[in-house]
């Protein structure tokens, strides 16, 4: 069955964002669309997804392989995306990618069991300064990742079972420049710091 066969409002309200003839610009809201539904994107979605923005398969595949936010099978209720550019590389995200899969027995592309699990290898999540570091499904990162840290982490999530998120510890500040100076620096959360 079509995933936007009874859902033309929506699609009409998604590619009126962009001007005619255009429709390709609406890619990514329309995969987000299919992910937030099904958890991931199946060749069928990307065949549909490609039909209504006037593309082909493959193109649609290209801007999907280009962000880790969209997967093309199905992950664990906690996808832990795991940074392994150069700098988490430094810092060990090498070790803990191993220590994780060994941890929960799965590699790229399983889920455990339980469906509570699936790992991903990422590219730079922005955060080089509190590496290494795991992004966790779309919610949040987790920073400076040891193995105590990721062990009580990973016993947080079976607990909660569910999905749901402890609080990031993101901290990521947001600098606001006047005249090219930084006057302030914000968190995430809107704590000036």
């Amino acid at each position: 069955m079509s995933f936007f066969a009874n859902k033309q409002a929506l699609v009409a309200e998604i590619l009126s964002r962009y001007p005619v003839g255009r429709e390709r610009s609406a890619v990514m809201p329309l995969l987000r669309e299919v992910q937030n539904a099904e958890g991931f994107v199946s060749d069928a979605r990307v065949a549909e997804i490609a039909a209504i923005i006037k593309s082909t398969p493959t193109e649609v595949k290209s801007v999907m392989s280009f962000y880790s936010t969209y997967s093309s099978s199905p992950t664990g209720k906690y996808h832990l995306q795991v940074c392994m550019t150069l700098s988490c590389a430094l810092a060990g995200s090498d070790q803990m990618w191993d220590y994780l899969c060994e941890t929960l027995d799965i590699g790229v592309g399983d889920v455990t069991s339980d469906g509570l699990f699936s790992v991903q290898k990422v590219e730079c999540l922005g955060s080089c300064g509190t590496a290494p570091l795991m992004q966790v499904s779309d919610s949040g990162y987790y920073e400076c990742l040891t193995k105590k840290r990721l062990n009580a982490l990973l016993a947080d999530f079976k607990a909660r079972g569910d999905g749901s998120m402890p609080e990031s510890d993101t901290r990521a500040p947001v600098f606001v420049q006047k005249n090219g100076d930084v006057v302030t620096q914000i968190t995430a959360e809107g704590a000036i710091l």
